[in-house]
């Protein structure tokens, strides 16, 4: 089969040069060009000239816009992408308080907001973040100083931060909390921004951003893809992420990625001719091109060869593309071979290339600074990890996050694992990916997700870890579809476990270290409900004779220390304001930032402190805590987190002592005994007893015998415990 492709691969090779088509990026008749800017069909300047009224483009003074949407400003079009960039708005607010705008609403157009190609910016001081319908989709903070106002050519916090938005987009929502800077102006402005159409293209209130187009039905079935192609051009079909696990199918005309035009035209494209100055100069070029089953060629790279010890004519290309003789078999063997002894070269350079730009020397370096590094980190192959995830099947996404996907796989010995694919990152970030390596590599604890390896020799890094199958403690909290309802002896167990696996990292590591975001998506439970915390890309160590560290603002909006926000300077204490918040979620059951009654948005460590100053406080917690725990219990709990989320970094408690106060409120509670059917866990005297046991007959095991068993049922209600001799 692959001869017969090689075979294919010389005859479009001969034919290409002497193709007669002329590129066209216009129906006949119409123009293909405004200004500076390229309009190729679908798109069209004027009437008739385009596939429908959204694709119309005005030409006037030389600028093109696209009236079906607001006269916004064409700057480009891209078919390889299916992008078309224009000139958009930015949201700019000149308030003292927080203020929410919407911006421009996609819904019933056949355009959305890229995901790939489009950053989130917010330019200003204070906080920003975008929501889409109701729920909040990414954010960051900015601290201004008199002598970087100026300045926000770096985007890194300082007067202007940026982030990546999870997926594609029709319409957001901007709330802004405009902190003012220290001359006490307090404007500032978001938005989406195409960062490779670079400052240039920016003016004034507006900035380059790109939307996906789509083409309906009714639209492709009017469409012939390119057809005076020696190689067939074909449909593509890709689905592209909505957000709240939709999708939707989107198609393009697919073939060469080195074409000249348009190839919604039936007539309208042409092959490059790349390898002419190779030729010219007494050479043969090697395209790196591959067929596939649909006989489409993609090309993946270019490469001039000169042959030294024998000559090709022209007459034996066309010989080999009859097939009349023996000498153009072993030509085409000849050279299929060749071209595989190339490829395979490449890839071995590729993947050497990949792993020192991924961080392969910098964790070299780090594994001879720490010997007690050289046995830990597992180093596996591109290929293992494909076969392990199928490929990365979208099937076996597990989650996505800020800073990569994560993927259910198997390995070759049976071990089930979560795979994270990083995102195409900068140097600093792949310094943030090391780090994850090392960090994880010294931790040695039960509530703390454990590294089995990494691959560092593909287009991203990837980092292997043990799997942790019952999801995230946000979706066990906040996922209403599901029934298990989890109950107060739960949310104490895991409460206990995670401020024990904080205080670890904190105080009983050789060197200290701090998690820097501590949310609920970063907490997983195990098949037994143990919380394990995960996620630690933008953790940092802090030698013992520090107090803080001056970094960067990150983290999660909603979690953050506001005391962080002011100083950029990241304590131990920094992360129990976001342990803070997350015992408040466990108390109330609310997302970090949620919806009230009213329909505002809301912080829910302000509502929090807001509700402790009112009575009863007790209205507040989710029914299922009220229900299961006693008011002295749950007003230990709130106190404790109110002292965590306290203003003042230095009053909040330490997580060793919120550890130790957490055990003690939970040794006190006593849960209540239902009858479920659920599946039955036993645990021996001689193995290490899970939380939940301990809490059913104390921590001092003193009365109990060699022999005795606990059985734990797990159910819907609560847990039961029975003790037997």
């Amino acid at each position: 089969m692959k001869l017969f492709q090689a075979y294919y691969f010389l005859i479009f090779l001969s034919l290409k040069a002497t193709s007669p088509a002329i590129a066209k990026y216009a129906k006949t008749g119409c123009k293909d060009t405004c200004g500076n800017v390229i309009i190729p069909y679908p798109f069209g300047i004027g009437a008739n000239c385009s596939i429908n009224q959204w694709y119309n483009v005005d030409c006037n003074s030389s600028t093109p816009y696209l009236p079906a949407l607001n006269h916004l400003e064409v700057l480009g079009v891209n078919l390889d992408d299916q992008i078309v960039t224009v000139n958009m708005p930015k949201i700019s607010d000149c308030g003292n308080s927080s203020s929410q705008t919407n911006s421009i609403d996609l819904g019933n157009t056949p355009f959305i907001f890229s995901k790939s190609h489009n950053k989130f910016v917010f330019e200003g001081c204070g906080n920003v973040v975008m929501m889409d319908h109701g729920s909040v989709l990414t954010g960051c903070s900015t601290s201004c100083r008199n002598d970087t106002l100026s300045d926000r050519t770096n985007c890194f916090g300082i007067s202007c931060c940026q982030t990546t938005i999870p997926h594609y987009l029709t319409s957001y929502n901007i709330i802004m909390e405009m902190s003012g800077d220290l001359d006490g102006q307090t404007c500032g402005s978001a938005f989406l921004v195409d960062d490779n159409q670079g400052s240039s293209n920016r003016s004034i209130g507006f900035v380059p951003t790109s939307l996906l187009w789509i083409l309906e039905k009714g639209d492709i079935e009017q469409i012939s893809c390119c057809n005076n192609l020696v190689i067939k051009m074909v449909w593509q079909i890709r689905s592209v992420d909505l957000g709240n696990n939709t999708s939707i199918d989107i198609q393009k005309c697919s073939g060469p990625t080195f074409i000249e035009g348009t190839p919604y035209l039936a007539y309208g494209c042409e092959y490059t001719d790349e390898c002419s100055k190779c030729k010219n100069s007494g050479g043969d070029c090697d395209e790196d091109a591959v067929l596939d089953a649909d006989d489409i060629v993609t090309k993946r790279n270019f490469s001039c060869m000169v042959f030294t010890g024998f000559d090709i004519p022209g007459p034996s290309i066309r010989a080999i593309a009859g097939g009349s003789t023996c000498l153009g078999v072993i030509l085409v063997v000849s050279i299929y071979v060749l071209y595989k002894v190339i490829k395979k070269t490449k890839n071995r350079k590729r993947r050497r290339r990949f792993f020192k730009r991924n961080g392969g020397l910098l964790l070299k370096q780090r594994e001879e600074a720490d010997q007690s590094l050289a046995d830990k980190p597992i180093l596996f192959t591109s290929h293992e990890l494909e076969k392990a995830t199928d490929y990365f099947n979208d099937n076996r996404v597990l989650g996505r996050g800020g800073q990569g996907t994560v993927y259910k796989g198997m390995l070759v010995d049976g071990r089930i694992v979560a795979v994270k694919k990083s995102k195409i990152v900068d140097e600093s970030q792949l310094e943030q990916f090391i780090n994850e390596v090392v960090i994880l590599s010294q931790v040695n604890h039960r509530n703390v997700v454990k590294l089995l390896g990494c691959c560092l020799e593909t287009d991203v890094p990837l980092l292997v870890s043990e799997f942790v199958p019952n999801g995230t403690l946000s979706e066990c909290l906040h996922n209403h579809t599901n029934e298990f309802q989890i109950s107060l002896n739960m949310r104490l167990q895991i409460a206990v476990e995670v401020a024990g696996a904080l205080a670890y990292l904190h105080s009983a590591t050789y060197i200290p270290i701090y998690h820097r975001d501590i949310k609920t998506s970063n907490i997983l439970l195990d098949d037994k409900y143990r919380a394990k915390v995960s996620d630690f890309g933008t953790s940092r160590f802090i030698s013992l004779d520090q107090t803080h560290l001056t970094t960067l603002v990150k983290g999660t909006f909603g979690y953050l220390d506001p005391e962080y926000f002011q100083s950029s300077q990241f304590t131990e204490k920094s992360d129990v304001y976001s342990f803070g918040v997350v015992l408040v979620e466990l108390l109330m059951g609310e997302k970090p930032i949620f919806i009230t009654t009213c329909g505002e948005h809301r912080s829910l460590a302000t509502h929090f402190k807001l509700a402790m100053e009112e009575d009863p406080v007790m209205s507040i917690f989710d029914a299922n805590v009220v229900k299961e725990g006693t008011t002295d219990n749950l007003l230990e709990l709130a106190n404790l987190a109110m002292r965590c989320l306290n203003l003042n970094g230095k009053a909040r408690p330490t997580m060793k002592e919120v550890s130790m106060e957490l055990e003690t409120i939970r040794r006190s509670h006593v849960p209540p005994t239902v009858q479920t059917k659920s599946e039955h866990v036993m645990y021996r005297q001689d193995e290490p007893i899970e939380p939940a046991v301990q809490l059913a007959y104390g921590r001092s095991g003193g009365n109990k015998s060699n022999e005795s068993v606990v059985v734990i049922e797990h159910g819907s209600q609560g847990v039961q415990a029975n003790s037997t001799a």
